[in-house]
């Protein structure tokens, strides 16, 4: 069992068991670390219990028992509640507790979190994640950390199981402020290799053979490279990513952007594109579905 500098067990508390979550804890249960967890997935809460984790019965019990809490939840308005609503973990965390959440919400939202929570004498970090389901796993994400010194000197080791590429950025907020960088970039350049797909596809050419050489030059990308493949696998129905929750991401890029100024052309077009495909009932699908929509537009005769 791990334990703080204080030499007491190191006890984590982690909530939000999903795509990204549970790999997530499980690394941690891995790495040693005694962990608390709760989720409204029965399955995934039995199948960490059977690997080591202990299950709770409300986030009320894992703000008294732990003193490092992390979140992975959906949407802000989840760590909203989950944090700041009545009996929400606010009303439980010690002093002196970590909370990380590693959601992707608004920056606002971070900064409102750590506001009430360090007023309570608790060290906070906005650590959202790169890397998709598999850099879950394998314990390789890229993760963007805001947060004050303090909490990010205390939550480094831990940041250190779940990811390879950690990166301290700022002040509260800085983490989900490099987050929706990332989605921007992700979003722009996964439109772009839908538009050359699609040119490529109407022309008959084979998209297996478009993804290698084009990987191999400048047009290269990790994008080109995964959702290609995705794309040309037809596997929208598998999602890695969920559109709704891109266009979530996007959408507090947006206003963000608004909001100090900077516009976003490329990344409203895109958000276009998904709000036509979440018209037609793609919005639980991969983010890749978005190819469905240049197929329609183009008249691609391809099965979906």
């Amino acid at each position: 069992m791990k334990v703080n500098k204080n030499n007491e067990p190191e006890i984590i508390g982690f909530i939000g068991l999903g795509t990204m979550g549970k790999p997530m804890a499980l690394n941690l249960i891995k790495a040693g670390y005694s962990l608390l967890i709760y989720d409204i997935d029965v399955e995934s809460i039995n199948d960490l219990v059977s690997k080591g984790a202990r299950a709770s019965s409300s986030v009320a019990e894992i703000g008294r028992q732990c003193n490092v809490v992390i979140t992975m939840l959906p949407e802000a308005r989840h760590v909203q509640e989950v944090v700041l609503a009545k009996g929400g973990l606010i009303d439980h965390l010690s002093k002196g507790t970590l909370f990380i959440d590693m959601s992707s919400i608004a920056p606002q939202t971070s900064k409102l979190i750590a506001e009430k929570l360090s007023e309570k004498g608790c060290y906070v970090l906005d650590a959202p994640v790169s890397g998709g389901p598999a850099g879950a796993e394998s314990g390789t994400l890229s993760i963007m950390v805001g947060g004050n010194q303090q909490a990010w000197e205390k939550g480094l080791p831990i940041l250190e199981v779940l990811g390879k590429k950690i990166v301290y950025m700022g002040e509260a907020g800085s983490g989900q402020l490099t987050k929706l960088c990332n989605q921007i970039l992700i979003a722009v350049n996964l439109q772009a290799v839908i538009e050359a797909f699609a040119l490529a596809a109407k022309s008959g050419l084979n998209l297996l053979k478009v993804r290698e050489v084009l990987s191999g030059g400048a047009a290269g990308s990790k994008v080109l490279e995964m959702h290609g493949l995705k794309i040309i696998e037809r596997t929208f129905d598998q999602p890695a990513f969920k559109l709704k929750l891109h266009r979530k991401d996007l959408a507090a890029a947006i206003e963000t952007a608004n909001h100090i100024g900077v516009p976003l052309a490329a990344t409203e077009l895109v958000i276009s594109k998904m709000d036509e495909a979440i018209a037609l009932g793609y919005a639980e699908m991969d983010h890749t579905s978005t190819m469905l929509i240049e197929e329609l537009l183009a008249n691609i005769n391809t099965k979906k």
